[in-house]
């Protein structure tokens, strides 16, 4: 039973709809979409009762914007609370603290962020929205004397995000300090069957500029990322079902693991693989299996076969996200062709409406490792070069 919504359905992930008569719920966003013919959707009324039946139906939704409608009509079943633990990172700090007794995290309210004293709070820390999305609203603090212009920054971006997202995604009254967690970073697809055994579906490391950066510019995975990781992962995700007691599960997990070994989550997002069908989908094309497909017939990838036949290559998510300086309606035009040229096997680009949302697009591409200079390069542009601006 799957949840279309917005911002994005890939065409992938409706080939993989309608090549497996997967059930929809039949929403105005899913009509828009393109599934108002669809033979399979379900009325909504029609779920609840598939719920109250006790069939437990493994549920997958492409946005957590579906996240509002489960709460409301989905309450008997316990799902909206236990997305919540998992949704709102104070919650979810909460939920794990047996796990990380000495992990310092704070909650506050965004009206009392200004007064709040830094005495006692570790430095560097991250400053985030409790319940957020896409690394909106996101800030490390490294010394208190940046704090006052750090607020503004808070303040600045979050009423440039007003009205993009609803509040089960993006709820800027609410802010969460924790300590800085060091170590490389990654994002796991994953889900928790129905005996609540995890199960992993693609690792990708998060790759960033610089220590100071924050942003979601490149995710990539590939054998070796896979390798190395798989098995320090799997203790960390049978921890995390056992503490939340999660089935029929799907989650997006991003962690870091230091030099030790150590691995600490920074965030776990209930109900989908990674947003605007990216991870699910690159995982396709970078492991050969579907993981949608995996979810819903409860499949474990052979990741030792996987592994094995693999080429070594990387498959990357480079996120086109705008930070010209410039906002939409002051870009006249977006060279995408530049950008696909900077690569030497570019898989898919999405273009996105970059007067509606802070972002370009997307691209997928294929990267020999002897040849990670071409990421790099993308990594540490703010993309002004591919920018045509309005007069």
């Amino acid at each position: 039973m799957i949840f279309l919504e917005k911002p994005y359905v890939s065409n992938f992930f409706k080939e993989t709809i309608t090549a497996n008569s997967y059930p929809i719920v039949n929403t105005e966003t899913a009509r828009e979409f393109g599934f108002g013919d669809y033979p399979y959707l379900m009325d909504q009324e029609d779920v609840v009762e598939a719920f109250k039946s006790g069939a437990e139906p493994v549920l997958y939704t492409t946005s957590e914007n579906a996240i509002g409608w489960i709460a409301e009509n989905l309450a008997f079943t316990g799902l909206p609370q236990k997305i919540d633990l998992f949704k709102d990172k104070v919650k979810f700090r909460q939920m794990i603290k047996e796990l990380f007794p000495d992990f310092y995290f704070k909650g506050l309210s965004r009206d009392k962020l200004a007064e709040f004293s830094l005495d006692g709070v570790p430095l560097p820390f991250i400053i985030k929205p409790s319940i957020g999305f896409f690394s909106m609203g996101v800030y490390k603090v490294s010394d208190p004397g940046e704090w006052g212009k750090i607020l503004a920054s808070i303040d600045q971006d979050m009423e440039s995000q007003k009205g993009l997202y609803p509040e089960e995604v993006l709820d800027t009254s609410q802010f969460i300090l924790e300590q800085c967690i060091e170590g490389q970073e990654f994002a796991v697809d994953a889900y928790f069957n129905a005996a609540g055994e995890p199960v992993v579906l693609n690792i990708l490391e998060h790759v960033f500029s610089s220590a100071e950066d924050v942003s979601d510019r490149i995710y990539m995975t590939s054998r070796d990322i896979i390798k190395e990781n798989l098995e320090d992962f799997m203790i960390f995700l049978k921890d995390l079902g056992r503490v939340s007691g999660v089935r029929n599960f799907p989650v997006h997990v991003e962690l870091r693991k230091d030099g030790a070994g150590n691995i600490i989550p920074i965030e776990a997002n209930p109900m989908r693989f990674g947003g605007w069908c990216t991870t699910g989908d690159i995982g396709f094309l970078a492991h050969g299996f579907n993981p949608y497909e995996y979810y819903f017939q409860q499949k474990k990838p052979d990741w030792e076969k996987i592994i094995s036949s693999s080429p070594g290559d990387l498959f990357s998510i480079i996120v086109l996200d705008n930070s010209t300086g410039l906002t939409g309606d002051q870009i006249a035009d977006f060279d995408y062709k530049r950008v696909l040229a900077g690569f030497e096997n570019p898989l898919d680009l999405r273009k996105i409406d970059y007067n509606e949302y802070p972002v370009f697009g997307f691209v997928f591409a294929r990267t020999k490792k002897e040849n990670f200079s071409e990421l790099d390069k993308i990594l540490r542009s703010n993309l002004r070069e591919f920018v045509t601006p309005k007069g």
